[in-house]
């Protein structure tokens, strides 16, 4: 007999880390603006939650070298800890800045208001990316959306509203909204819904329903966040940059080799919003794979990170950190940043959807610097 998810989290121990689907349902764990833009390869909010409660001190000034969709710094802010994240990818650090910024409320929702009173479409002619992937009539709402966003004070409020639409409304099907290989252009047996389905032709209702939803979780975040705690969001590479500590501790889930091109995901994004692309110089990036050369570049990039993050630490500051070590990487990896593992928890994942649904573990490392 199948173990049961009760017995096999009886049998993990410890740190109570793993939750079932009926503990902790989807709407709790995309609470807030955790969900203002889908992102593959984040971890929970309540994760984060416990960890900073057991292992940095209360109030103290938490660093994620590797920030992604920013659920460190949204968590950290709730639970009244300061922030740092940085992370390489522009589209990341765009989201990451508008799910911690502090807003007016009011004029943000009369700019959202207003927004939405003037949506329409454009007579610019989509091309490229645009032109490949969106239906004429999705191309032009698109278009029309993006060349108002210069008006606004939140311009960047409308910028992740936009890629969200865009994320919705490409010519795509409808189970297989994460890695999109070719636009579907015609009827199509869809898995999701079991029934035959059409690839969507209109953009409009994704920006009027993310409009509304947008301003909603903003405000529901701003109900709950310390207002005596700030977050900052570095654009740059934490192999480089210098990370102006000190820190109270390190709570980060890492990239992991070959698995996900976080640039091609949201590539609609880049393309609509103009944004940098420095894909090459992501930690891991999926275009490299997981050849032996990639997996030690792969490993010296994470080296290289924990070394700046140990030298910033406050003495005896954790750093914790969150992967599919599926490969056994990190015991050597932490040896060789100067980190000394105090304690690896292990917590099971069953919540993937989709077409890439299943289960697995991971682990959680708690290391200090080694003196």
């Amino acid at each position: 007999m199948a173990t049961t998810q009760a017995a096999l989290y009886e049998e993990i121990g410890g740190l109570q880390l793993s939750w079932s689907e009926a503990e902790l349902p989807e709407r709790e764990r995309t609470k807030h603006v955790h969900r203002l833009h889908p992102y593959l390869g984040k971890y929970v909010p309540q994760l984060v939650e416990a960890l900073l409660e057991r292992y940095v001190a209360p109030g103290g000034r938490v660093l994620d070298p590797f920030a992604g969709s920013g659920t460190t710094l949204v968590q950290a802010l709730e639970s009244g800890y300061d922030a740092v994240g940085v992370d390489v990818a522009a589209f990341n650090c765009l989201l990451m800045r508008v799910k911690t910024a502090r807003y007016d409320l009011a004029r943000l929702r009369e700019e959202l208001r207003d927004a939405r009173s003037r949506l329409g479409r454009s007579r610019e002619r989509p091309r490229g990316y645009m032109a490949e992937w969106f239906a004429p009539r999705a191309a032009a709402e698109l278009l029309h959306f993006r060349s108002l966003l210069h008006e606004y004070e939140h311009a960047d409020v409308l910028r992740v509203v936009l890629a969200r639409a865009a994320r919705s409304a490409r010519l795509t099907t409808h189970f297989d909204l994460d890695f999109p290989s070719v636009p579907q252009r015609g009827p199509y047996w869809c898995h999701k819904h079991r029934r035959v389905c059409r690839p969507v032709e209109e953009a409009e209702k994704f920006l009027v329903r993310y409009l509304e939803d947008t301003g909603a979780r903003i405000e529901a975040f701003d109900r709950v966040r310390d207002e005596s705690r700030w977050a900052e969001v570095v654009h740059g590479d934490a192999r480089e940059l210098e990370l102006e500590g000190p820190f109270d501790g390190v709570v980060t889930s890492p990239p992991y080799p070959g698995l996900i091109d976080y640039h091609e995901q949201h590539r609609y994004a880049y393309e609509l919003l103009g944004l940098q692309d420095r894909r090459e110089q992501e930690v891991g990036a999926a275009a490299r794979g997981t050849s032996r050369a990639a997996i030690e570049e792969y490993v010296a990039g994470i080296v290289t990170v924990l070394r700046r993050c140990a030298a910033e630490l406050v003495p005896g500051a954790p750093v914790v950190i969150v992967v599919n070590d599926r490969r056994g990487l990190y015991p050597g990896i932490l040896a060789a940043s100067g980190l000394r593992l105090v304690e690896r928890l292990e917590r099971h994942v069953n919540r993937r959807t989709g077409r890439r649904a299943g289960e697995y573990f991971e682990s959680v490392f708690i290391s200090v610097v080694d003196e």
